[in-house]
């Protein structure tokens, strides 16, 4: 830094720190932290909408909460009371309702209680400054919870003064709002930061759930997954994009998150596919999740005529696309027009199978790919609705504002889906936007040209928006890395064999710890001991063997299932990573049934510990990336110390 540079940059610091006792204040403050045990960091991934077993990971912490109150109960009360604690913590308001109904000595409970909360709090909040804690309290109570959190009743001068503040938040009819307050206070400091590693939409019933859930969340990094890519493509107006959006939504059942959540009118497209597909079963297209106490067989029948008249709508975009953007590669995915309807059979890479579905009432036989003119009217209000849906824009600019394709934190890099790579293991060279790259550099490129995308600067460009549909379904975007996306396949052709996807070399490539080593390094980080890569994307088909650990720990795939559709291969409902000053600890969670038992049963999300990797020493403050943001601070601030010594700069008082 140049001299004037550097005086006008400490003059500028004096202005929040006007002499040397402020500045000395603060220097001892930071180094303080810095020595502090470092916060607890969760991961999740591939949410897919599932919004009840997402809420309880969030509100468990992980299984972090249930952890410190065996720690400091353990061996004083029994498990079922240490069970109704953990659920009171995790749904104060809905449990307190219950627990009126039954206690009859309620002011008495009410005391118990609050002091094992406080208990719970303390032990939480035992590694964050007394700043931090008291910052964290959102709404009432700040002043009485720092003094109870930091009071010790059995000290003999302050016993009474404890007591007395318990028993008057009692007797002024506050004891519900100060345990709702306490309880939020303790989920709040159980998780320092989130990392949401791809996929919050598609399958589930309430991704918008999701997505307001984590706009409320104090701290959090989002890498985007393939299905958030495809909405955010659709939120701009890729045709392509929306429509297949709206065919994965009829495909589970989910038209209401279109409808209810975002406001888009799906109307004309259902009355379209009601005079369209009238006399059609349309068995193919028959919903692959189905709620039966919310819909009739009527409702099925119709889901499945909208899902049909979708998805061939969704085959022409694509197939315009592809002749659109011959430098997609991507004709091998025109297969519409290698359908042969006379003999109920279609010719794929040179071979012919057999079809399921003949009936394609609005394919033009001299060009399969040209829309209707009722199709081309419904698409042009579908993709109106889904650009001026207030609600769904405020969601993608979160998403925008709060993802990356890739983030570098505490020396782990954490990606959704995959560095594209060839068979001997070096980083693929790929052409994009008309020049060739790989490796971080085809990562960076990428994550600029959707940041250009999402801040409009090309709003103009039909261009841009057929990015994000590219990036949905290319073999060389990193949100999905396999050789093909077989939908066409897997709705019309019987021979399974044909549905298969095969995975980007990267995925068995990985299996080399120095395969790894060479990306972490790739990506500039230099603790390459203790670095990992932790991917979603891939389900963990942990029933058949598979394990989310591989080239001896140095990759974590966190993916184990999260969505209800893929329980049965995976056997299990996903995998929660956490990243504490002790080390990393890998869960693998069992179905989760609702949210409504949770409370009742006080049930909890049973979790088996996969693998627990201490490290050598215990992790503190200034071990992480915040540690090394304090340390640049403390020397720009003795610095400062310095310019007061020498009267370079003059002090204020």
């Amino acid at each position: 830094m140049k001299k004037y540079d550097k005086e006008k940059y400490l003059k500028l610091l004096r202005n929040d720190y006007k002499n040397t006792y402020e500045v000395a204040e603060e220097i001892i403050n930071l180094k303080a932290i810095l020595n502090l045990p470092k916060g607890t960091e969760m991961f999740l991934s591939d949410i897919h909408g599932e919004y009840e077993p997402f809420v309880h990971i969030l509100n468990n912490g992980g299984g972090i909460i249930r952890s410190k109150i065996d720690d400091v109960f353990e061996n004083s009360i029994t498990q079922k009371e240490r069970n109704a604690l953990a659920t009171l913590i995790y749904y104060p308001e809905e449990k307190l309702k219950l627990i009126k109904r039954e206690i009859k000595d309620i002011d008495e409970w009410y005391r118990i209680t609050l002091y094992r909360l406080i208990l719970v709090a303390r032990e939480v909040s035992s590694k964050y400054t007394r700043s931090k804690v008291r910052k964290a309290i959102t709404g009432g109570f700040k002043y009485i919870i720092d003094e109870l959190l930091h009071s010790q009743r059995e000290e003999k001068d302050k016993g009474r003064y404890y007591r007395e503040i318990i028993q008057t938040i009692i007797e002024l009819k506050q004891a519900e709002a100060f345990i709702i307050e306490i309880s939020n206070l303790i989920k709040r400091m159980a998780i320092d930061h989130l990392h949401i590693i791809g996929d919050i939409f598609d399958r589930g019933k309430h991704p918008e759930l999701v997505i307001d859930r984590l706009m409320k969340f104090h701290s959090l990094d989002i890498q985007w997954g393939n299905h958030d890519i495809l909405w955010m493509g659709a939120a701009k107006g890729n045709k392509a994009c929306i429509a297949t959006v709206i065919r994965i939504c009829a495909r589970y059942s989910n038209i209401e998150i279109l409808e209810e959540a975002y406001g888009i009118n799906i109307r004309p497209l259902s009355t379209f596919a009601m005079q369209t597909y009238a006399n059609d079963e349309c068995n193919s297209f028959m919903p692959k999740v189905f709620d039966s106490t919310k819909y009739d067989d009527s409702d099925k029948n119709n889901i499945a005529k909208i899902h049909k008249a979708i998805t061939i709508i969704q085959f022409k975009l694509e197939g315009q696309m592809i002749k659109n953007h011959p430098e997609y590669n991507l004709n091998d995915r025109l297969l519409l027009d290698k359908m042969n309807l006379e003999k109920g059979k279609v010719n794929i890479y040179g071979n012919e199978y057999e079809i399921t579905e003949k009936n394609f009432p609005t394919l033009n036989p001299k060009d399969v790919y040209e829309l209707t003119s009722e199709e081309e009217e419904i698409i042009e209000r579908l993709t109106d609705s889904f650009k001026h849906s207030k609600e769904l824009k405020e969601h993608i600019d979160f998403l925008c504002k709060k993802g990356s394709v890739y983030t570098v934190f505490n020396d782990n890099l954490l990606f959704h889906g995959c560095i594209p790579m060839t068979e001997e293991g070096e980083f693929k060279e790929i052409q994009f936007c008309g020049k060739h790259y790989k490796g971080k550099a085809y990562l960076d490129v990428i994550e600029e040209t959707i940041n250009k995308i999402c801040s409009n600067s090309e709003k103009d460009s039909k261009q841009s928006t057929d990015i994000m549909w590219f990036l949905w379904i290319s073999p060389n975007s990193p949100f999905f890395g396999k050789d093909k996306m077989a939908t066409f396949e897997s709705y019309f052709v019987k021979d399974k064999q044909t549905h298969r996807e095969i995975k980007n070399p990267y995925y068995t490539q990985v299996e080399n710890e120095e395969i790894c080593n060479k990306i972490l390094k790739e990506f500039n980080i230099q603790n390459i001991e203790n670095a990992h890569i932790i991917n979603g994307h891939v389900p963990v088909k942990a029933k058949d063997g598979e394990s989310p650990i591989r080239a001896n720990g140095k990759l974590l795939v966190i993916d184990g299932g999260f969505a209800k559709s893929y329980s049965q291969k995976t056997g299990n409902a996903g995998y929660i990573l956490t990243y504490n000053s002790n080390g990393l600890l890998l869960s693998q969670n069992k179905p989760f049934e609702s949210i409504e038992k949770a409370i009742r049963e006080e049930k909890d999300i049973i979790s088996e510990i996969v693998v627990k990797k201490k490290g050598v020493y215990r992790k503190t403050v200034g071990d992480t990336d915040i540690g090394k943001k304090l340390k640049e601070q403390i020397d720009d601030l003795l610095q400062l110390l310095q310019a007061y010594k020498t009267g370079e700069i003059k002090e204020v008082y």
